[in-house]
């Protein structure tokens, strides 16, 4: 078996990114690497990308749930102080709203409400990653 088409080294957009949500995007986030079934047939969904600004639409994503889990990840980029965020987000899950300036995973269950998210404040690159257990992305917080 061939493994190398398993090995992804440069970004594929995701199929859902109009234009209008790009250029938002591009203006506050470097997205890394996207995989799901379309990237790789049997994958599951991970997006991968270093928030670095604050964005033009704030909250940025809307609130919204999946039919399968997902795990959520903002991740500060000090090296010296891994759990400092660098910045301040606000998120809020099933209806509570958290603040967040440390490192922090986040677990919504298949159908628990999460976000909206508003990025309030990036002092310094802010890594995020999101994992939805299911082999593309409904794309529901990009309203």
């Amino acid at each position: 078996m061939e493994s190398s088409k398993y090995v992804i080294q440069t970004l594929q957009d995701p199929p859902f990114a109009d234009e209008n949500f790009k250029r938002i995007y591009d203006g506050f986030a470097k997205r890394i690497l996207w995989m799901d079934g379309n990237v790789v047939p049997g994958a599951f969904q991970m997006n991968t990308a270093w928030y670095f600004a604050v964005p033009e639409k704030n909250p940025i994503f809307e609130e919204h749930s999946h039919n399968t889990d997902e795990l959520i990840g903002f991740i500060g980029s000090n090296p010296d102080d891994p759990y400092d965020l660098g910045g301040e987000l606000e998120v809020t899950v099933n209806g509570e709203t958290h603040v967040i300036t440390t490192s922090t995973m986040i677990f919504a269950p298949a159908g628990m409400p999460h976000m909206p998210l508003k990025i309030n404040r990036v002092d310094r690159p802010i890594f995020h990653f999101s994992v939805v257990m299911e082999s593309t992305y409904d794309a529901g917080a990009y309203k």
